[in-house]
């Protein structure tokens, strides 16, 4: 049986484990937990007899016009039971009056997406897997423009 929740004070860092499947390195227990805690909104899937979290979806914003969601994913175990969009239906209740709610994902994720409303856009990005080491380097300050 499931149980999701938003209350990330009763999410462990045991709870948090196998997740980042085809990622290059996994994040830790710990960053995943710190970046869970730190979202403008976070929904966790737990299975209860096991006692852990078998998916999660977050969410970062201003609060105000814009919205992103960096991460869902559901244990590989556990995939095809309508835990994803339960999550996804659940991280944007509430997000009605922002005028974007964005994501950026492969291809093959843009049917899934799309039954939320969400359409196709080109987007950038910048990974550094050394952070996933805790190699955490500063950017250089930004040079004075005269």
């Amino acid at each position: 049986m499931l149980r999701y929740t938003d209350d990330m004070t009763e999410i462990a860092e045991d709870m948090l484990t196998g997740f980042f499947d085809g990622w290059p390195r996994a994040a830790s227990s710990a960053q995943h937990l710190a970046v869970l805690r730190g979202s403008y909104r976070a929904v966790v899937a737990i299975d209860r007899a096991a006692g852990r979290a078998v998916g999660f979806v977050h969410m970062i914003s201003d609060g105000v016009l814009t919205a992103s969601v960096p991460w869902l994913e559901v244990l590989p175990a556990w995939r095809g039971r309508g835990i994803g969009t339960e999550l996804m239906r659940r991280v944007l209740q509430g997000t009605e009056g922002f005028y974007s709610v964005d994501l950026l994902c492969d291809a093959s994720g843009q049917a899934f997406y799309g039954r939320f409303g969400m359409a196709p856009v080109p987007g950038m990005t910048l990974r550094r897997q050394g952070v996933l080491d805790g190699d955490r380097k500063e950017l250089p300050p930004e040079t004075a423009q005269t």
